[in-house]
């Protein structure tokens, strides 16, 4: 189980990382990428406390959740443009060739992160597993790898 959580967890952290590389420059790029660095921060901080890295916080917790479902609940506004050629945005064009889709896996992700137990670091822990599950899932049909 603390593999799957740790895989969980990784998955979800990497959105965040993929971000350090190059900056996008056109609008709707910056806005997604802005976005998913929302994603990568609260994550970290719900997977900082379930492996142990930082002490639990029942506010701090809260927060990452609200901010992991309000993110959430913006991918569709934030993806509905996908702008103009941008050599450092990792979204694939298969976004809004296969809108329908990309959206279903959206709503798998704000599904996880608002069925998420963010009562205790091992509660949090299970939660991970589905977001980072549903992160995983549109990024390996609908994210670049850099």
């Amino acid at each position: 189980m603390k593999l799957i959580k740790a895989f969980a967890i990784g998955a979800v952290l990497v959105a965040g990382t993929a971000f350090a590389q190059e900056s996008p420059t056109d609008p709707s790029a910056v806005a997604r990428s802005e976005l998913m660095k929302v994603f990568g921060k609260n994550a970290g901080i719900l997977g900082d406390m379930a492996g142990g890295k930082t002490a639990y916080d029942a506010a701090a917790a809260e927060g990452a959740k609200a901010a992991l479902i309000e993110a959430t609940g913006k991918i569709e506004a934030t993806f509905m443009d996908q702008g103009g050629t941008d050599p450092y945005s990792i979204a694939k064009p298969e976004i809004w060739a296969n809108w329908d889709d990309f959206l279903k896996k959206a709503k798998a992700a704000n599904d996880a992160a608002g069925a998420m137990d963010v009562a205790s670091a091992e509660t949090i822990g299970a939660g991970m597993g589905a977001l980072g599950g549903a992160c995983k899932d549109c990024h390996t049909t609908y994210r670049m790898q850099k």
